[in-house]
């Protein structure tokens, strides 16, 4: 599990092709290497993956066909937000998040507002159904609170710390990004789908 906020900021240096995936080799940037081990969990561009080596400041993560096929961000050049698994004593500022991508989005405007930015995305098939006004969504792993929801598309402000701290600095419209939708929506859509059932 993850928070959503981000640790570091991070880079994919090298890609390696597998029978059935890539193996990542990411430099780490900011983010402290020092207690992590084989097998942890560090989120990359809100995507959940396993340690498999570390060499501080590197590390390097084998990425699934299934994963790479539901996600985008994870090539070589790529900036990426790192974010290590969530303790059970760490406080939690964002919101659960898993680390597993529901779909990818298009930024359709980022813009800004004031000292902060207003970023505008287009949601997939159903997953606009999962976001609501004043809930939560990550966005390339970070923590959002969303500000409006229209047929297709949400809201967000992003404030200026966020904006230079991830690679949102970075982002333009048209770009791709990877969307979780709150972990409390997906529940209770589950259970009411079993309620009718």
């Amino acid at each position: 599990m993850f928070t959503g906020i981000v640790n570091a900021v991070g880079n994919v240096e090298h890609v390696k092709l597998l029978q059935a995936g890539q193996r990542l080799s990411i430099h780490a940037g900011g983010l402290d290497l020092s207690d992590v081990a084989i097998g942890d969990s560090i989120a990359v561009n809100g995507v959940c993956l396993t340690v498999v080596a570390c060499t501080p400041p590197h590390f390097e993560t084998d990425v699934s066909e299934a994963t790479l096929a539901v996600t985008c961000g994870l090539s070589v050049g790529a900036g990426v937000n790192l974010e290590k698994a969530l303790r059970l004593s760490d406080r939690l500022g964002g919101h659960l998040v898993s680390g597993h991508v529901d779909g990818v989005g298009v930024v359709t405007a980022f813009e800004p507002r004031g000292e902060s930015w207003l970023l505008r995305i287009a949601a997939p098939g159903d997953l606009p159904r999962y976001i609501a006004r004043k809930g939560s969504v990550t966005v390339n792993g970070v923590s959002l609170t969303v500000n409006d929801v229209r047929r297709d598309e949400f809201e967000a402000n992003v404030i200026p710390h966020t904006r230079a701290v991830t690679t949102f600095s970075r982002l333009t419209a048209g770009d791709a990004v990877n969307l979780e939708v709150d972990l409390l929506a997906r529940y209770a859509e589950r259970a009411r789908e079993w309620q009718g059932g």
